[in-house]
């Protein structure tokens, strides 16, 4: 495969462009810039593998593998032809073509896709199929044509370790990028009050511990001609795990959360570092050691009139964390401002609000207490 640079693109989370810049820049992606949708730098095919190995806030890595101007779906299907396809793809192993158009002379996403997709088919033999692992991203918008190679399969959130998961959980990526917001940087215990499925505490802990989040599920790179598998196994293998005195810590009043929270823990190789236990807002007490970092998405009711509990709850948490947490830092993730405020905590300047399963929420943070 190819060993000359080309534009790498990580996808964010809408709202979470800025610290997953900020990750790539510090995991030594050099040139990093944001673009709409997400963080773009130059690198090879061994930056592709190692980013969707190490980076925890991307939702996957495409590859741009070619770009050219197209006003008519003639144009489209001739420049496509011109792609060497056979250093990108492999002709034993499907593909999917997906087409968006925006702004644009070619207007129909599907006949986009299709020619593509028959271009690829006629030229190297590679077939197309809804289900393939393996995904061909064509964006057409000002009549530019940009084409990507998905190179992560399941979305980057996908650890490979969450089997049990709680209603409404909050995102393994998401909840990396808002305790780097928070200023985590693996030194210093977590608590999650009202933890859930634990990915706060677990996702810490890996920080902590300095495991890399991909480092037990299989990736789309891996299914194309420039794949060696000894690599990608030395680069995999070769982040070992580093030991922290630290603890981190998740509460809930569900015994159900709790159960899962420490299978998932076991699952990926924290359960040392962690520590669950079920307790309600009100029996809520820093464990031993030094101060650090509180952080929780406590429930924010979509209902108009279901309001009164949750701000009695928020209420309730204020008071703890004021009257028992001091030099603790506070994270608090809501959709609803008013449930933020009735904390009584002082919140540092606002941040941008972030998409979350379509409603749109904020980090609020606070000094140490």
């Amino acid at each position: 495969m190819n060993s000359a640079p080309f534009d790498i693109f990580l996808v964010a989370t809408p709202g979470l462009d800025v610290p997953l810049a900020a990750e790539a820049r510090d995991a030594g992606f050099a040139g990093t810039r944001i673009i709409e949708g997400g963080v773009t730098f130059s690198g090879t095919w061994s930056d592709v593998w190692r980013a969707n190995l190490v980076l925890r806030g991307a939702t996957r890595v495409l590859a741009r593998v070619a770009s050219f101007r197209a006003l008519h779906l003639a144009q489209l299907d001739k420049r496509a032809r011109k792609i060497d396809w056979a250093e990108i793809l492999r002709p034993d192993i499907p593909v999917t073509v997906e087409a968006s158009c925006k702004r644009s002379r070619i207007y129909h996403d599907g006949a986009a896709a299709q020619r593509v997709a028959k271009a690829i088919a006629e030229t190297i033999g590679t077939p197309t199929a809804e289900d393939a692992d393996l995904r061909v991203m064509v964006r057409i918008e000002d009549d530019l044509v940009t084409i990507s190679l998905d190179t992560t399969g399941a979305s980057l959130h996908k650890r490979g370790f969450k089997e049990a998961v709680n209603k409404a959980p909050m995102r393994e990526t998401m909840a990396a990028m808002f305790l780097r917001q928070c200023g985590y940087q693996g030194t210093e215990p977590v608590l999650d009050p009202m933890c859930g499925s634990g990915t706060f505490p677990i996702e810490a802990a890996e920080i902590a511990l300095g495991l890399p989040p991909g480092r037990s599920r299989d990736f789309a790179f891996q299914l194309l001609p420039g794949f060696d598998a000894s690599k990608w196994a030395a680069l995999r293998d070769g982040s070992q795990a580093r030991p922290s005195p630290l603890r981190f810590h998740g509460s809930d009043r569900d015994p159900g959360a709790i159960r899962m929270a420490e299978q998932n823990a076991a699952r990926s190789g924290v359960a040392a570092s962690t520590s669950f236990v079920q307790q309600s807002i009100e029996d809520l007490t820093p464990p031993e050691g030094p101060p650090g970092l509180v952080i929780v998405n406590p429930p924010y009711g979509s209902r108009i009139g279901s309001k009164g509990p949750l701000i009695t709850l928020h209420k309730t948490l204020g008071t703890v964390l004021k009257t028992r947490f001091s030099g603790w830092r506070v994270g608090i993730i809501t959709a609803d401002k008013q449930l933020a405020q009735a904390t009584g905590l002082a919140f540092e300047p606002a941040l941008p609000p972030v998409l979350h399963g379509g409603i749109r929420v904020a980090l609020y943070r606070t000094a140490a207490l």
